[in-house]
């Protein structure tokens, strides 16, 4: 029993001692001015070197030639003057020729091609002293709704990305992109994990810019069309949460960066998403159609997001077979309503290039969303929601540095949803997070996190959940190596935590199937313990 009160307590002591031993003392200013200093005295000295080699080798050149030209003409060297002035020849007539100008890489009036690779990774394990922990950014009861709580220290799983992109520009100057993203998620931290895993095609989309046929309009000059599958590019998050502010995705097309006034600058598109194949007559999957019109303004500092969805089909009637399961004849969200069959989204935010005059920048968003638009952040992904489902959300956010060797990242959000799928229910939650981190050398920073959040929800039963009203907190320290410190978004990092949670009893029974209440994981505070990394390129 010692033992086990004593376990969390070593592992603490043991991360404490090692940042001890592993900090080196905080660079000063002076300190790396005199580093700079010496890494460019030092390139100096070797540019001299590399002219003073340059200048011999010239000199050497011009003896050679001095040497042939002087000496008389061997039969070997008048037959290689010979052979050289036919290859000449014949690379000349092969330069002025037509097939000259479509080569192997110019075929299609290329002028340049690129590839590039991006991605994404994290991959970790931690254990609460028993066994496998406890985790994720949407562990608490508010989470099913969207109420992340932070992810220094709280995440068990291995998640990757692989991007791949393909970039050329015609010789009429239009540009032309595809891109290309596999992604795949799982728990076990097995080194074959075919079977548990859930690879898939992200991304998949075509992008054409700066059409010539646009460069004659102000309006369209620097448009770009895209088709296919992808992400919005001007998708917003808090990544130290995992929370997306808006999410917009799915698989269709539209048309980026048009400018009808001087400071004005918006974006059209169409996308389909699937509520997934409920036995209807049609035998096919629900779809939800998200028409969005984004704008911008001042410099892109002011976002005003629009989106109508509509999904006809999605209380559609039922086939004979599921009819006789379900005993009705028409599709109805786990409580037994009728879903909304449209809803629409509404987005305002600012975007501050810095954190009030300081380094970093600072986000505000506000957003409603009513009927299949009450799921705010994952616009038109939700096909449970009620007609009247109503949802307001409040988002504070940013980055920026306290002083030389510490940085700060704070993020406030609030939302409130009611009606969502039996009427009558509530959905309250408010969560304050800050990350800090203290940069103690040039590889090595000791990370810390700290959130609160409240709720009070009702669920009416929904899916199994029940009411919940009370608080959650969790602190995490996390000494953490990186390729260089001095940049809040630097990667990769190797991360050692230590996290500290604990909550109000109530929310012990939210749900049977959610962590809260498991055996060995309920409210009185909980210890846990991992290692983590994560990375981007």
């Amino acid at each position: 029993m010692r033992s086990a009160v004593y376990r969390p307590w070593a592992g603490i002591s043991l991360l404490m001692v090692s940042t001890q031993l592993l900090a080196g003392p905080a660079q000063s200013i002076e300190e790396r001015l005199l580093r700079l200093e010496a890494r460019t005295s030092s390139a100096e000295a070797r540019a001299s070197v590399a002219e003073a080699d340059a200048a011999k080798l010239r000199q050497q050149v011009e003896r050679l030639n001095r040497q042939i030209i002087a000496s008389p003409q061997t039969p070997v060297q008048s037959a290689l003057d010979q052979r050289v002035a036919r290859i000449e020849a014949s690379q000349q007539a092969l330069a002025s020729s037509p097939a000259a100008k479509t080569t192997p890489a110019t075929t299609n009036g290329q002028l340049s091609d690129g590839f590039s690779f991006g991605g994404y990774a994290r991959s970790g394990f931690m254990s609460n002293g028993s066994g496998a922990g406890h985790g994720g950014p949407y562990l608490t009861p508010a989470g099913s709704v969207g109420g992340a709580v932070g992810r220094l220290g709280n995440e068990v799983d291995t998640y990757v990305e692989a991007k791949f992109t393909q970039q050329n520009q015609t010789d009429n100057g239009t540009r032309a992109k595809y891109t290309l993203m596999l992604a795949d998620g799982l728990e076990t931290p097995n080194d074959w994990t075919a079977a548990q895993s859930s690879l898939n095609v992200r991304q998949a989309y075509a992008e054409l810019g700066h059409l010539a046929s646009f460069q004659d309009s102000p309006m369209l000059r620097d448009a770009s069309l895209w088709a296919g599958k992808r992400f919005d590019r001007d998708n917003a998050d808090i990544h130290w949460m995992d929370r997306g502010i808006v999410f917009l995705a799915g698989t269709g097309g539209g048309i980026y960066d048009v400018k009808p006034g001087e400071d004005w600058r918006l974006n059209a598109s169409l996308m389909s998403r699937s509520y997934g194949d409920f036995g209807t007559e049609q035998n096919k999957d629900i779809r939800s159609y998200v028409a969005t019109l984004n704008q911008f303004f001042d410099e892109g500092r002011w976002q005003v997001m629009l989106n109508g969805i509509s999904s006809a089909q999605n209380d559609a009637r039922l086939d004979e077979r599921h009819r006789q399961e379900q005993a009705r004849d028409s599709r109805v969200n786990k409580s037994g309503f009728s879903p909304a069959l449209g809803g629409a989204h509404g987005m305002l935010a600012y975007h501050q290039p810095d954190f009030f005059g300081q380094e970093g920048y600072f986000k505000a968003a506000l957003l409603y969303g009513q009927g299949l638009g009450a799921e705010v952040n994952s616009i038109g992904a939700d096909g449970d929601l009620l007609d009247q489902a109503r949802t307001v959300r409040l988002a504070l956010y940013g980055h920026t540095r306290l002083s030389q060797d510490w940085r700060i990242a704070p993020a406030l959000i609030a939302e409130q949803s009611k009606d969502r799928y039996v009427p009558g229910d509530d959905y309250r939650y408010m969560t304050l997070n800050v990350r800090l981190a203290n940069e103690l050398s040039s590889n090595f920073e000791m990370q810390y996190e700290l959130s609160w959040q409240t709720m009070d929800l009702d669920a009416l039963g929904y899916d199994g959940r029940q009411s919940a009203n009370g608080d959650y907190w969790k602190f995490t320290f996390a000494p953490t190596f990186k390729a260089r410190t001095g940049d809040f978004f630097i990667r990769p990092e190797l991360r050692l935590f230590a996290t500290y949670m604990n909550w109000s009893r109530d929310l012990d029974s939210f749900s049977a199937t959610d962590d809260f209440g498991q055996k060995g994981f309920k409210s009185g505070g909980n210890w846990q313990l991992g290692v983590q990394m994560e990375t981007w390129f």
